[in-house]
């Protein structure tokens, strides 16, 4: 049986109908994350949920994605049904802000509803991503294409999905607000029965190895470790970058622009990746190198000009390091197991996220900016882990969990 490197590349209509597709669902997908952001937990206090249910609740998200997400992203693909996989827990994530619209608000156990409900929705939506990630790489091996394009359009569409969010938050009372996330939740479930089928049941390879070999595998875990190393060392920005700003006097649209100057930064790189020609381990170390020196610069108090441009090191920070990183699950992972290494690759970000956003609310109450050192050294650390990788990365691609 010839393996998928050796799938021959499709006609060209197919490859561009492909792209449209997943480019697309990307869209949604991340669109429905930009709208889900700002919008959620302002739902929440709408509706009567306090404070501490409101911090119970937004704590499901990264808990089920070192639980049940790695064993949805498995059960998907052992059973060779990734597109199934997708369009399965799109409309289950559809179905579950729906519902949690409909709850009947007053109620004494609301809160209880609420975070169950909410609980169910994340265990399928949360696994939505390495699925899609998965896919897409099978379809860009399959189809010559580059990953870079496709994501770009997940990117453009979160920061639609924000400014949407921005220009209808004074127009739609704050209770109706879960309407707008079921609404484009439910976008992603139409446009995920777009998606062309990949997996081919009576032709798909045998699985030869147990895909837990990938976590006894050190290229594999070396790529895991330095993905959650380097894009964990954003958990301080995504927390405390706007409190620090406001607290430097910046009004709300200029601390907005902050923000879209980067993600642009990040969409401009995805669509120039393809012609990136360093080994995908090199450019995960220029990301570490370059988040390392833009956390740096973050810690200094510095002006408005000066920090609009580092913000442009989003770019650099998180789009190369995922750029870098697809590139190294691309050659390093066997396609038949590329969902459950996108779950675990997730499951490890997931964790160290966690733990990162935990410690920095202790670390920025004593040092302020000065946590950004420590994140600094947590991206630098994430690149000699590559760096010390590099060679078992380059000459042994695809031995993780191949079964010999």
């Amino acid at each position: 049986m010839p393996s998928e490197s050796q799938i021959p590349i499709a006609s060209q209509d197919a490859s561009k109908r492909f792209a449209t597709r997943v480019a697309l669902f990307y869209g949604t997908l991340f669109g429905m994350t930009g709208t889900h952001l700002p919008f959620f937990t302002v739902w929440l206090k709408a509706v009567g949920i306090d404070a501490f249910w409101i911090g119970l609740i937004t704590a499901v998200p990264p808990v089920t994605r070192f639980t049940a997400l790695p064993l949805v992203t498995g059960f998907a693909e052992r059973r060779q049904a990734l597109r199934g996989g997708i369009i399965l827990t799109a409309f289950a994530t559809a179905l579950g802000f729906f519902v949690l619209g409909f709850l009947p608000l007053g109620t004494q156990h609301l809160p209880v509803l609420v975070f169950l409900i909410y609980v169910l929705t994340c265990c399928l939506w949360t696994p939505m991503v390495p699925l899609t990630d998965a896919y897409a790489l099978r379809g860009v091996k399959r189809y010559g294409l580059n990953y870079g394009p496709l994501r770009l359009w997940g990117s453009a569409a979160f920061v639609l999905g924000a400014l949407v969010c921005g220009m209808l938050f004074d127009l739609i009372a704050a209770k109706n607000l879960i309407w707008i996330i079921a609404g484009s939740a439910a976008l992603g479930a139409l446009a995920s029965l777009a998606l062309a089928p990949l997996d081919d049941a009576k032709a798909a390879r045998p699985v030869t190895g147990d895909a837990s070999a990938l976590l006894r595998d050190g290229g594999f875990l070396a790529v895991i470790v330095a993905s959650a190393l380097i894009q964990g060392s954003h958990a301080a920005y995504y927390i405390f970058a706007s409190i620090a700003w406001q607290q430097a006097g910046y009004d709300g649209l200029t601390i907005a622009v902050l923000w879209v100057l980067g993600v642009i930064a990040e969409i401009v790189l995805f669509a120039l990746s393809p012609r990136f020609t360093l080994q995908p381990s090199m450019l995960v170390v220029i990301a570490a190198l370059s988040a390392a020196v833009r956390w740096v610069l973050t810690a200094q108090d510095l002006p408005l000009a000066v920090l609009a441009i580092v913000q442009l090191a989003h770019a650099l920070s998180f789009g190369l390091t995922q750029v870098g990183i697809m590139g190294l699950m691309l050659r390093h992972v066997p396609g038949h197991v590329m969902a459950r290494a996108q779950g675990y690759l997730t499951a490890c970000g997931g964790i160290v996220a966690g733990l990162a956003s935990v410690a920095s609310g202790t670390i920025y109450e004593m040092w302020g900016q000065g946590i950004y050192y420590g994140m600094a050294v947590m991206a630098a650390l994430g690149g000699l882990v590559i760096w010390l990788a590099r060679d078992r990365l380059s000459h042994q691609p695809h031995k993780a969990a191949s079964g010999g």
